[in-house]
Protein backbone atom coordinates (compact mmCIF):
# COMPACT_ATOMS: atom_id res chain seq x y z
CA UNK A 1 0.00 0.00 0.00
CA UNK A 2 1.32 3.60 -1.04
CA UNK A 3 1.99 6.22 1.66
CA UNK A 4 0.22 8.45 2.11
CA UNK A 5 1.45 12.07 1.02
CA UNK A 6 1.09 15.29 2.57
CA UNK A 7 2.55 19.22 1.83
CA UNK A 8 4.04 20.33 4.06
CA UNK A 9 2.49 24.57 3.49
CA UNK A 10 5.80 25.80 5.15
CA UNK A 11 5.16 29.10 4.04
CA UNK A 12 3.93 32.95 5.65
CA UNK A 13 1.01 34.12 3.41
CA UNK A 14 -2.30 32.54 3.45
CA UNK A 15 -3.21 33.38 0.29
CA UNK A 16 -0.15 31.70 -1.23
CA UNK A 17 -1.04 28.19 0.92
CA UNK A 18 -4.76 28.18 -0.42
CA UNK A 19 -3.21 28.70 -3.89
CA UNK A 20 -0.74 25.98 -3.76
CA UNK A 21 -2.62 23.78 -1.90
CA UNK A 22 -5.64 24.07 -4.29
CA UNK A 23 -3.04 23.22 -6.92
CA UNK A 24 -1.76 20.05 -5.80
CA UNK A 25 -5.03 19.35 -3.31
CA UNK A 26 -6.46 16.04 -6.00
CA UNK A 27 -2.52 14.60 -5.84
CA UNK A 28 -2.34 14.63 -2.16
CA UNK A 29 -4.01 13.41 0.92
CA UNK A 30 -2.67 15.60 3.78
CA UNK A 31 -2.93 19.21 3.43
CA UNK A 32 -0.26 20.68 6.33
CA UNK A 33 -0.48 24.22 7.91
CA UNK A 34 3.41 24.84 8.41
CA UNK A 35 4.79 26.00 11.68
CA UNK A 36 5.77 29.39 9.83
CA UNK A 37 2.12 29.87 8.36
CA UNK A 38 0.41 29.51 11.50
CA UNK A 39 3.45 32.11 13.47
CA UNK A 40 2.11 34.69 10.62
CA UNK A 41 -1.25 33.63 9.97
CA UNK A 42 -2.70 32.12 13.26
CA UNK A 43 -5.09 29.16 13.11
CA UNK A 44 -6.66 31.15 10.70
CA UNK A 45 -4.92 29.72 8.44
CA UNK A 46 -5.82 26.37 9.60
CA UNK A 47 -9.48 27.25 9.57
CA UNK A 48 -9.48 28.32 5.91
CA UNK A 49 -7.41 25.14 4.74
CA UNK A 50 -10.31 22.94 6.63
CA UNK A 51 -13.12 25.53 5.40
CA UNK A 52 -11.70 25.46 1.93
CA UNK A 53 -10.79 21.64 1.51
CA UNK A 54 -13.25 19.80 3.84
CA UNK A 55 -12.71 16.23 2.49
CA UNK A 56 -8.73 16.56 2.94
CA UNK A 57 -7.29 15.88 5.89
CA UNK A 58 -5.43 18.84 7.62
CA UNK A 59 -2.73 19.03 9.83
CA UNK A 60 -1.49 22.21 11.75
CA UNK A 61 2.19 21.93 12.43
CA UNK A 62 2.42 23.24 15.75
CA UNK A 63 5.34 22.16 16.87
CA UNK A 64 4.07 22.19 20.55
CA UNK A 65 7.01 21.92 23.12
CA UNK A 66 4.91 23.19 26.35
CA UNK A 67 1.28 22.81 27.54
CA UNK A 68 0.39 20.05 25.49
CA UNK A 69 -3.07 20.02 26.22
CA UNK A 70 -4.50 23.64 25.82
CA UNK A 71 -2.14 23.91 21.74
CA UNK A 72 -3.39 20.24 20.27
CA UNK A 73 -7.12 21.40 21.69
CA UNK A 74 -6.70 25.31 19.78
CA UNK A 75 -5.68 23.14 16.94
CA UNK A 76 -8.62 21.35 17.31
CA UNK A 77 -11.31 24.20 18.19
CA UNK A 78 -10.05 25.88 14.92
CA UNK A 79 -10.55 22.76 12.29
CA UNK A 80 -7.46 20.49 12.70
CA UNK A 81 -7.25 16.62 12.05
CA UNK A 82 -3.86 16.26 13.09
CA UNK A 83 -1.65 18.50 15.94
CA UNK A 84 2.08 18.21 15.76
CA UNK A 85 4.12 17.97 19.54
CA UNK A 86 7.83 17.63 19.69
CA UNK A 87 8.92 14.65 20.72
CA UNK A 88 11.85 16.53 22.67
CA UNK A 89 9.04 17.89 25.06
CA UNK A 90 8.62 16.76 28.37
CA UNK A 91 6.48 13.67 28.30
CA UNK A 92 3.55 15.28 30.19
CA UNK A 93 3.65 17.48 27.41
CA UNK A 94 3.35 14.63 24.92
CA UNK A 95 0.37 12.74 26.87
CA UNK A 96 -1.67 16.24 27.09
CA UNK A 97 -1.92 16.57 23.63
CA UNK A 98 -2.61 12.87 23.14
CA UNK A 99 -4.90 13.61 25.79
CA UNK A 100 -7.07 16.46 24.02
CA UNK A 101 -6.78 14.57 20.94
CA UNK A 102 -8.98 11.28 22.36
CA UNK A 103 -11.23 13.77 23.69
CA UNK A 104 -11.73 15.85 20.06
CA UNK A 105 -11.25 12.48 18.35
CA UNK A 106 -8.60 13.79 16.62
CA UNK A 107 -4.55 12.65 16.17
CA UNK A 108 -1.63 13.80 17.33
CA UNK A 109 1.94 13.58 15.31
CA UNK A 110 4.98 13.31 17.60
CA UNK A 111 7.93 14.96 15.61
CA UNK A 112 11.13 12.75 16.62
CA UNK A 113 13.19 16.08 15.40
CA UNK A 114 15.75 16.03 17.90
CA UNK A 115 15.60 12.98 19.86
CA UNK A 116 17.59 10.12 18.91
CA UNK A 117 17.04 7.52 22.00
CA UNK A 118 15.13 4.58 19.94
CA UNK A 119 14.14 3.73 23.83
CA UNK A 120 12.33 7.13 24.64
CA UNK A 121 10.62 7.05 21.11
CA UNK A 122 9.30 3.60 22.51
CA UNK A 123 8.31 4.98 26.08
CA UNK A 124 6.39 7.53 23.37
CA UNK A 125 4.94 5.01 21.34
CA UNK A 126 2.89 3.51 24.14
CA UNK A 127 1.09 6.43 25.19
CA UNK A 128 -0.83 6.23 21.79
CA UNK A 129 -0.21 8.91 19.52
CA UNK A 130 -1.49 8.62 15.70
CA UNK A 131 2.08 8.77 14.20
CA UNK A 132 5.99 9.20 14.91
CA UNK A 133 7.34 11.43 12.29
CA UNK A 134 11.05 11.30 12.01
CA UNK A 135 12.05 14.54 10.54
CA UNK A 136 15.75 16.23 9.51
CA UNK A 137 14.80 19.85 9.86
CA UNK A 138 15.90 22.54 7.42
CA UNK A 139 18.78 23.54 9.41
CA UNK A 140 19.69 19.69 9.84
CA UNK A 141 19.50 19.66 6.39
CA UNK A 142 22.02 22.11 5.43
CA UNK A 143 24.48 20.36 7.71
CA UNK A 144 23.76 17.60 4.81
CA UNK A 145 21.55 15.48 7.63
CA UNK A 146 19.04 13.30 6.32
CA UNK A 147 16.12 11.63 8.25
CA UNK A 148 16.48 7.81 6.73
CA UNK A 149 19.24 6.58 9.03
CA UNK A 150 17.29 7.08 12.52
CA UNK A 151 14.11 5.86 9.91
CA UNK A 152 15.27 2.75 10.03
CA UNK A 153 16.18 3.15 14.00
CA UNK A 154 12.57 3.59 14.46
CA UNK A 155 10.81 0.72 11.80
CA UNK A 156 12.86 -1.89 13.05
CA UNK A 157 10.76 -0.77 16.83
CA UNK A 158 7.69 -2.37 15.90
CA UNK A 159 5.54 -0.49 17.98
CA UNK A 160 2.22 -0.77 16.09
CA UNK A 161 2.72 3.43 15.80
CA UNK A 162 2.23 4.44 12.30
CA UNK A 163 5.50 6.02 10.80
CA UNK A 164 5.95 8.95 8.63
CA UNK A 165 9.20 10.72 7.12
CA UNK A 166 10.13 14.48 6.42
CA UNK A 167 13.07 16.59 5.43
CA UNK A 168 14.27 17.17 2.47
CA UNK A 169 12.14 14.29 0.50
CA UNK A 170 11.95 14.54 -3.24
CA UNK A 171 11.67 11.42 -5.93
CA UNK A 172 15.40 10.64 -6.05
CA UNK A 173 15.82 9.69 -2.42
CA UNK A 174 12.64 7.75 -1.62
CA UNK A 175 14.39 4.98 -2.92
CA UNK A 176 15.61 5.28 0.62
CA UNK A 177 12.72 4.29 1.97
CA UNK A 178 12.34 0.54 0.37
CA UNK A 179 11.76 -2.22 2.67
CA UNK A 180 10.53 0.23 5.51
CA UNK A 181 7.20 0.25 6.63
CA UNK A 182 6.25 3.86 6.29
CA UNK A 183 2.73 5.08 6.32
CA UNK A 184 3.28 8.83 5.69
CA UNK A 185 5.74 10.84 3.16
CA UNK A 186 5.91 14.37 4.33
CA UNK A 187 7.12 16.65 1.22
CA UNK A 188 7.07 20.76 1.68
CA UNK A 189 9.78 22.52 -0.47
CA UNK A 190 9.68 20.50 -3.57
CA UNK A 191 6.58 20.69 -4.07
CA UNK A 192 5.74 24.37 -3.27
CA UNK A 193 8.49 25.64 -4.37
CA UNK A 194 8.31 23.90 -7.69
CA UNK A 195 8.01 25.84 -11.34
CA UNK A 196 4.82 23.34 -11.63
CA UNK A 197 3.66 22.39 -8.30
CA UNK A 198 1.01 19.15 -10.11
CA UNK A 199 4.47 17.78 -11.55
CA UNK A 200 6.43 17.59 -8.74
CA UNK A 201 3.66 15.86 -6.67
CA UNK A 202 3.24 13.70 -9.64
CA UNK A 203 6.62 12.86 -9.74
CA UNK A 204 6.39 12.54 -5.69
CA UNK A 205 3.10 9.87 -6.15
CA UNK A 206 4.99 7.75 -8.59
CA UNK A 207 8.01 7.44 -6.67
CA UNK A 208 6.03 6.24 -4.17
CA UNK A 209 4.26 3.55 -6.14
CA UNK A 210 7.77 2.12 -6.44
CA UNK A 211 7.96 1.10 -2.58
Amino acid sequence: MRPRLQVALDLTSLEDALRIAGIVADYIDFLEAGTPLIKVEGLRSVEALKNEFPDKVVVADMKTMDTGYLEASLAFKYGADYSTVMAAADIDTIRGAIDAAREYDRGVMVDLMGVSDTGYVAEIAGLGPSFLIVHSGIDMQHRGVTPFAFLKEVCTLDTGIPVGVAGGIKPENITYLKGLTIDLVIVGGYITKARDPVEAATKIREALETL
